[in-house]
């Protein structure tokens, strides 16, 4: 016995010694009666094993690897009237063999049960392979022949539950789920391949299940496929599919967490899993799946009676209070959370399930290794529970007498047993309920609030929205209702604030998924009163697009910004796991939203200062286009062909191309391609190079401003290509140069100085900047430069006026002003600056003090701008601002209201005019 030694192998029971004599030194004989005196000792049902396998044992002591191989390898041979019999041996070996690799602690728990579901694998296979087979030897399945055998006639069976995650204990049932692929047989031949498909799965069923003199091979249950009160034993794949869509719950996602196939046309099985992937993972955190669970629990320990305080006799080790079950709940719950977003966290494996929700953030470690431990525990004890007789049992020792037996094929002491034991069940238990059910401390009314909320006529209203039109929605917001009361409370206005939350609760479509959420992350409900409180337009905006909560419990949503590149690798990645370009479209929308969510909480919050949320939202425009510049072209190219010639690039203009964007910016590009003298593309429908690229640029708008059913990204303005809205809307790059050379206006020169690739081949960019510093930095004379810019500067003063006291960027030393005189800055001393303030301090002809007036007046616009345009779609009025929006702008530009507000914009706008005024000719003179 050199493989496996049996020196810890359990002493044998006996019920007159104690404790003390139990735990005596082990012994160590490696003979098959040591064998039988001790493991055997404490079970009767291994110690028949061992007697009966007594000649077989020995050798396969040796390797037991190598013997449950040899095995294997002999059943595959068997026909199919000598299966059944060879079955039921091969299982009394493998359980006896593994039992006692098991008990000598040769084999770890993880091990255990992939051998014993490894076998469960094999042996519905072979069944599975038996019974389909000579249905097809009788010309009974339509079409198929010998050669369809081996993927059992295109019939499948799904490994549900502790068999779909290789977690088989010693006397489980196997859940399993038959189907078939329709799709392998003539309609007229449907009815009676299914017929005959069915009475395979009877049969199969029948030589795994039936008890016989030679015992029995697995009990199985098919009861977890869909309807199974009216549904036959094998259904079609098509049938099971349209169930799910339209009947599935929430107990039957999270068993298909478990799902594998494992026996007959596994790749059919697999491709039908794939369908289910939107069933199962939800697209968004589905925090409502935590009240099914719960819900689930309850039902469970109602019907099998399993309520009450947690003492051990008789407890039952799998659906009793802290048992296993309530582990599995636990990680399958929080899996189904938020599986849809994350794929890493689709495992089947209750403990590496734990694991993983520890790595992403969604479970503390410690918690995470603390229900790990107990899971194994738990399940070393149901095993050890089931050898004793060879029992489908859970359920601990109802005497003295039993609870020694067990400790005694445990090896350790009784009394540390059972302390152990309440110890673990009790933990357990707390975790899963403080997380299934935690105690909101909430109370029943909010006596406490101020009359404006007391006595608002507002909340009567709430239960006529439709977000409260479920008896669940209510329920849950029933318990949420006084604690958002009391936090409106704690806003500088809480009527104003209660208001607001009311068109946010209005606007909802449904409330069961966020009300879940924010039940379990109350912190949620600061953020949701910090935003409605500052905005009702905020509110509005949430309440359609509710979902964006989701980043915020992502792990990471209050991390530093990481920056275009780190942006555009995971939305490309994003892009990548959708093959449909419509899903894609979405993909990009869902993503884009909660990025852009995260800009305006992190400026609302003080988390950016208003140049940093800036940087961020071009970031985040940036990426968009660079991400989906490649997934347009390829859905474009599979009706016109490859792009002829080098490919295009997206070049950004305006406030995107110097990096400087607020909430509702649109977007300024241009397109600029280079056939090279491919006079068209290679396709189904070829096109020529002009059309190509003009329709190539009208797909990519649409791309980025269809209103589909996430939404849209942003409105785009192309109407800085050369001869603006007269012009193609994609440029060849040799008329580009041309133009630029030759034609171009000086205020296209200035709109130049601005221009950045976002999108397109690294090369044809490379050229194309080049280019456009070759053009930027030709000698010219200043003096016609400003002309053109006080020029410019008059006309947009005749055509929109001076602007009113909030208009930001238009009016006498705005924004807008400052911007041109920062171009023609970057245009005239040499190497172009895109940014404002840096085009500014190479503006030599500009004295120091001028140059700080003007970066500290655009430094203060651009702050209330991006302040005002995060809160508010209308132009800004402190009327209709609402307190709380006041406070955020004040705060944003440093003043202590709205009163010094006006006063710091007036200022900083009749100094910049003046030093503009200064510095630029008279333009009444240069005509």
């Amino acid at each position: 016995m050199s493989a496996l030694s049996i020196s810890h192998l359990p002493r044998p029971f006996d019920p007159d010694r104690g404790a003390e004599a139990r735990a005596a030194a082990p012994w160590a004989s490696g003979d098959v009666a040591a064998l039988i005196e001790g493991a055997g000792g404490s079970s009767p049902y291994l110690k028949s094993l061992i007697e009966k396998e007594a000649e077989w044992l020995g050798p396969a002591l040796d390797d037991p690897d190598a013997a449950l191989a040899a095995q294997a390898e002999a059943l595959a041979n068997l026909s199919h009237d000598a299966l059944p019999d060879a079955l039921r041996q091969a299982k009394r070996r493998m359980a006896l063999l593994v039992g006692l690799c098991d008990l000598a602690g040769a084999w770890p728990l993880e091990r255990v049960t992939e051998a014993l579901t490894r076998f469960a694998d094999m042996a519905v296979d072979l069944a599975l392979r038996a019974c389909v087979g000579r249905e097809i030897l009788r010309g009974k399945l339509p079409g198929q022949t010998e050669a369809d055998i081996p993927q059992a006639g295109g019939m499948v069976v799904l490994a549900m539950g502790k068999m779909g995650a290789f977690e088989l204990n010693y006397s489980s049932d196997i859940d399993l789920i038959c189907l078939f692929d329709e799709t392998r047989f003539d309609p007229d031949d449907y009815h009676e391949a299914r017929a005959s498909l069915v009475r395979a799965t009877r049969k199969m069923t029948a030589m795994l299940s039936d008890m016989t003199g030679a015992g029995y091979v697995l009990r199985t249950d098919l009861r977890l496929r869909p309807d199974p009160a009216v549904t036959p034993v094998c259904m079609s794949m098509e049938g099971a599919e349209r169930y799910y869509e339209s009947l599935g719950r929430t107990w039957e996602r999270a068993a298909y967490i478990k799902a594998r196939p494992c026996a007959g046309d596994t790749a059919a099985g697999t491709r039908f899993l794939e369908t289910l992937t939107p069933f199962v993972w939800r697209k968004h955190l589905d925090f409502a799946a935590i009240q099914d669970a719960h819900d689930m629990r309850l039902r469970i320990r109602a019907h099998k009676g399993l309520g009450g305080p947690i003492t051990l006799p008789e407890h039952d080790m799998k659906l009793g209070r802290g048992g296993i079950r309530e582990i599995e709940f636990f990680t399958q719950t929080r899996q189904l959370i938020a599986g849809g977003r994350d794929p890493d966290l689709r495992t089947r494996a209750t403990v590496p399930g734990l694991s993983v929700l520890a790595d992403k953030g969604w479970l503390p470690r410690d918690v995470a290794d603390t229900l790990s431990d107990h899971y194994r525990a738990h399940r070393v004890v149901e095993h050890r529970l089931q050898m004793i007789a060879d029992a489908q049992t859970h359920t601990l020792p109802r005497d003295d007498e039993g609870f020694a037996r067990l400790a005694c094929l445990m090896g350790v002491d009784e009394a540390e047993m059972c302390a152990d034991l309440k110890r673990r069940l009790t933990e357990v238990h707390d975790l899963a309920d403080g997380f299934f059910a935690p105690d909101s401390g909430n109370g029943d009314a909010c006596e406490d609030l101020p009359p404006a909320l007391r006595d608002s006529e507002l909340p009567a209203r709430w239960p006529s929205y439709p977000a409260l039109r479920s008896s669940r929605a209510t329920e849950i917001f029933a318990r949420l209702e006084p604690e958002i009361l009391r936090r409106l409370a704690t806003t500088a206005r809480p009527e104003e604030a209660l208001g607001n939350f009311d068109g946010f609760l209005r606007g909802l479509p449904a409330g069961v998924q966020l009300f879940s959420l924010f039940e379990a992350n109350p912190q949620l409900i600061d953020l949701l009163v910090d935003i409605v409180g500052t905005s009702a337009d905020l509110g509005r905006y949430l309440s359609r697009n509710a979902d964006v909560f989701d980043a915020v419990i992502g792990g990471d949503f209050f991390a530093p910004w990481p920056g275009r590149a780190t942006l555009h690798q995971g939305l490309s990645r994003r892009l990548a796991q959708e093959e449909d370009y419509e899903r894609q479209l979405d993909m990009a929308r869902r993503w884009w939203r909660e990025w852009h969510f995260r800009v305006g909480v992190h400026l609302l919050r003080g988390l950016m200062d208003p140049e940093e949320a800036g940087r961020a939202y071009a970031d985040l425009a940036e990426a968009t286009v660079a991400a989906l510049w490649p997934v347009v072209q390829a859905q474009f190219a599979r009706k016109h062909g490859a792009p002829p010639g080098r490919g295009a690039v997206v070049l950004g203009m305006g406030s995107l191309g110097a990096g400087r964007l607020h909430a509702r910016s649109d977007l300024d590009l241009i397109v600029i391609y280079d056939a090279e003298g491919d006079a068209a593309s290679e396709g189904p429908r070829p096109l020529s190079a002009r059309p190509y690229y003009a329709r190539l640029t009208q797909a990519l708008i649409t791309a980025l401003t269809a209103q589909t059913a996430e939404g849209r990204l942003y409105e785009v303005d192309m109407r800085l290509r050369p001869s603006g809205n007269q012009g193609p809307v994609a440029t060849a790059l040799s008329a580009f140069r041309t133009y630029q050379a030759e034609e171009a206006w000086t205020w296209e020169h200035l709109a130049l100085t601005r221009a950045h690739v976002l999108a397109g081949p690294a090369e044809l960019g490379e050229e194309i900047e080049a280019l456009r510093r070759e053009l930027l930095t030709t000698p010219r004379d200043r003096d016609a430069v400003l002309r053109a810019v006080a020029d410019m500067r008059a006309r947009i003063g005749r055509a929109k006026g001076r602007g009113d006291a909030w208009n930001l960027k238009i009016g006498p030393g705005r924004m807008q002003d400052i911007e041109l005189l920062a171009q023609a800055a970057a245009l005239v001393p040499g190497p172009p600056a895109r940014q404002v303030a840096r085009a500014l301090r190479r503006a030599d002809w500009l004295s120091d003090d001028d140059r700080a007036a003007l970066t500290e007046a655009y430094a203060l616009h651009w702050a209330v701008q991006i302040g005002a345009r995060l809160v508010s779609e209308k132009a800004l009025d402190p009327e209709a601002l609402g307190a709380q929006g006041c406070a955020f702008l004040t705060r944003l530009a440093g003043v202590e209201d709205m009163s010094a507000l006006q006063r710091a914009l007036d200022d900083h706008a009749t100094r910049a005019d003046a030093i503009l005024t200064r510095v630029l000719p008279d333009p009444e003179a240069t005509e």
